[in-house]
This record gives C-alpha cells, structure tokens and sequence, in this order.
C-alpha cells in the first residue's frame, strides 16, 4: 500500500467522491471483507459487494487474499493507497492553467501553481510506480513568523535572490543528460481554525510566490 495515491482518470475520481465509497476506501486501510465492512456500515453485504467491485475496477482497491467458508470464497479487499490526491488531470478540460495570468502576489495564481504540481508528480509517481522506480524529489515544509507585512515582503525579496544564485550556479543549458528540474517557493499564511475570526484573517492576507525557472522556459514533464 502507498501512503499517497494519484487519482488521475475522470471515472475514478467519480467513483471515489461518491460518499458510500469514500467511507470504503477510509476503512479499507485495514483489509476487509464485504461482509466485515457490511457490519460496519449498516448496509447489505450484496451492497458493499458492488461498491467494492465498482472501486477495484478503478484501481482503488486491491485483493490480499481469498478465504474458502464452507461453500463461498470471501474476497479480503485492501485499499491501493492510505490516502488519494485527485489530480487536475482528472478535469483536464477545466484545469488551472498558471500560464495563463501570472502574478506572484495572487493567492489563485498560487493555487493554479499548486494544481500544476500535484498534476505533474502525480503523472511522475504513476509512471515511476509502473517502471518500479522512486521518483528524485525534495520538499521542505516549515512556518516563519512575521513581525509585520515589510518583514514578509524582505523575506520574500531576500529568498528570491538567494534561490536565484542557487539557480545560476547549477543550472546548465548544455548539460548533455541533464535533466531540467521544477523549482517552485511559495509563502502563505498559516490558517489557525482554533482562533476566532483566523478564518477571515487568512483570507484577507496577502499571499506570495516566488517561482525561479531555469533560463529555458520550458519544462520536461517526464
């Protein structure tokens, strides 16, 4: 089982917001039978039985084992991945285009930013997962306090020079094999659910984003 599964295809992503099913997935962290999950949720093995088919026909659930009961075999059923992101390519038609109007101060550029990053490591994860190969990756996660608006755009300028050298220095045009890399840096505002009115204050906060490419602007996607 993965920890994070990539939901890409239109059907699945259909099949697995429906509410019954997603209940399903959750609790098929742990392998289950129909009729164990039947149990669970209050509804007819016969039921279960075709949701599961339904999830295990998109690639969302995956047999561990078969169990002879007298005169019937009860299919064990575990879930592919601990959890699912749906990818944009899901809604390839509709999808958040970062291209389209760039601004690093716009929470929604930020966003379509986001969406391009789940599309194209979860495109790199499904063909990484079907060649039996890792993917080559580094993320840091991290919060910074800041004092006042001036600090956070001083921070935003100073990141912006110094992974812009970073840049410079290592990136290299005519590096035969190389590979172009994606380098995204983004700054947001923390939501506190806990505190009254953070909700409201998030929202109203300005968001920033810093994106460095290399020089070529285009990206190898795979």
């Amino acid at each position: 089982m993965f920890e994070v599964g990539v939901i890409e295809e239109p059907g699945a992503a259909e099949v697995a917001l429906d509410p019954i099913r997603a209940r399903l997935l959750a609790l098929l962290v742990e392998p289950h039978s129909a009729t164990s999950l039947a149990a669970i949720v209050g509804l007819p093995r016969q039921k279960v039985n075709y949701h599961l088919k339904t999830l295990e026909a998109h690639g969302l659930v995956e047999l561990v084992e078969e169990r002879r009961k007298g005169n019937v075999t009860e299919r064990v059923l575990r879930a592919t991945a601990a959890s699912f992101v749906i990818s944009p390519t899901a809604l390839a038609a509709v999808a958040p285009d970062p291209a389209r109007s760039p601004d690093k101060l716009s929470a929604r550029w930020l966003l379509a930013i986001a969406a391009r990053l789940v599309k194209e490591v979860g495109t790199l994860i499904t063909g990484a997962a079907r060649a039996g190969k890792p993917v080559a990756t580094f993320a840091l996660d991290g919060t910074v306090r800041f004092a006042s608006a001036a600090d956070r755009a001083a921070f935003a300028q100073e990141l912006t020079t110094a992974v812009a050298a970073l840049v410079s220095r290592y990136h290299d045009e005519r590096a035969e094999g190389g590979r172009d890399h994606r380098v995204i840096v983004a700054i947001h505002p923390s939501l506190r659910p806990d505190a009254p009115g953070s909700m409201d204050a998030a929202a109203t906060a300005t968001d920033i984003d810093v994106q460095i490419e290399p020089h070529r602007p285009e990206t190898k996607e795979s």
